[in-house]
C-alpha cells in the first residue's frame, strides 16, 4: 500500500513555478518529444508509421503530466491549452503548404501528403484544447477521454498491424486485435494516470473507485471505435469517452 501523504510529498498536487515558466517549460517538454521522433523519421531510423503512432501514444501522458507544473489559479487550463493549440496551428500551416516542414510531414503522415496532417492530427489537437480547457484538473473525464484517444486509438493500430487476425466483419479495415487494443491500450494508460493524480491528491480516492467507471468508459469508447468510419477515431472514440465519463465518474 502506498501512503497517500509520502507519495503526495514526492508527486505534489501542483509545483510552485510562474505560470509561465510552466507554459515554456510544457512547451518544451512537448516540441522536444515531437521534435526528436520527427528527426528520428526523417533519418529513415523509423518507420514514419510507427513515429506517428509513437507520437500519437506519447504526446498525451506528457502532456497531462506537465499539468503538475502549473498552480490552481483560473488562468492555469487556458495558459496550459496553448501549448496544444500552438502546436495544432503549426500542424494546419504545414498541412496547406504554408510552411515547409519535411521531417513532420514524414513523422505524422502515411503517405507523405502534407494534407493528411488536416485529418488525424488536426482532430487529435483540437480534442486535446477543448478537453483542456473543460476539464482540466477539474475532473478525470477529460484526463481519460485523451488517454482514450492516446493509448487507445493509437496502440489499436500498432497491435492491429503486428498481430494477424480477423478483420471485424462489419468494419473490414479493423481487426480483431486492433479493437482489443484499443480497449487495452486506452485502460491501462488512463489507470496509470488516474493513479498518478489519486495518488497526488488531485482526485479524491480510492483509485479502486475508479476502475469500474473506467473500464465501462473504455468498452463504450471501443464499441464505437470500431465502427467502419474512417480517419475520424480521434474526435469519435474521445467524445463518447467523455459522454461516458461524465455519465459515469
Amino acid at each position: 500500500m502506498v501512503d497517500h501523504g509520502l507519495y503526495s510529498q514526492i508527486v505534489p498536487k501542483e509545483i510552485p513555478v510562474n505560470p509561465f515558466i510552466a507554459l515554456a517549460l510544457t512547451f518544451a517538454i512537448s516540441l522536444l518529444f515531437l521534435r526528436a521522433m520527427d528527426f528520428i523519421a526523417h533519418r529513415g531510423w523509423m518507420d514514419s508509421k510507427l513515429s506517428r503512432k509513437l507520437i500519437h501514444i506519447g504526446t498525451g501522458p506528457l502532456f497531462v503530466l506537465c499539468w503538475f507544473l502549473f498552480r490552481e489559479a483560473p488562468e492555469a487550463r487556458w495558459l496550459a491549452a496553448l501549448v496544444p493549440f500552438a502546436i495544432t496551428a503549426q500542424f494546419v500551416l504545414i498541412g496547406l503548404g504554408m510552411i515547409k516542414d519535411e521531417a513532420s510531414v514524414k513523422a505524422m503522415s502515411r503517405s507523405g501528403d502534407p494534407r493528411e496532417i488536416l485529418r488525424g492530427p488536426l482532430y487529435y489537437g483540437i480534442m486535446f484544447v477543448l478537453l483542456t480547457i473543460t476539464f482540466w484538473r477539474d475532473s478525470p473525464v477529460g484526463i481519460v477521454a485523451l488517454m482514450m484517444m492516446c493509448g487507445g486509438d493509437g496502440i489499436a493500430d500498432l497491435v492491429g498491424r503486428g498481430i494477424p487476425s480477423p478483420k471485424l466483419p462489419w468494419s473490414r479495415e479493423k481487426s480483431v486485435a486492433g479493437t482489443v487494443g484499443v480497449f487495452t491500450g486506452g485502460w491501462f494508460m488512463a489507470a496509470a494516470i488516474l493513479f498518478i493524480y489519486v495518488q497526488a491528491g488531485v482526485f479524491a480516492g480510492p483509485f479502486s473507485g475508479y476502475l469500474i467507471p473506467l473500464t465501462l468508459v473504455a468498452l463504450g469508447a471501443t464499441l464505437i471505435g470500431a465502427l467502419p468510419y474512417k480517419d475520424v477515431d480521434n474526435i469519435t472514440v474521445t467524445l463518447t469517452a467523455v459522454i461516458a465519463g461524465w455519465l459515469l465518474f
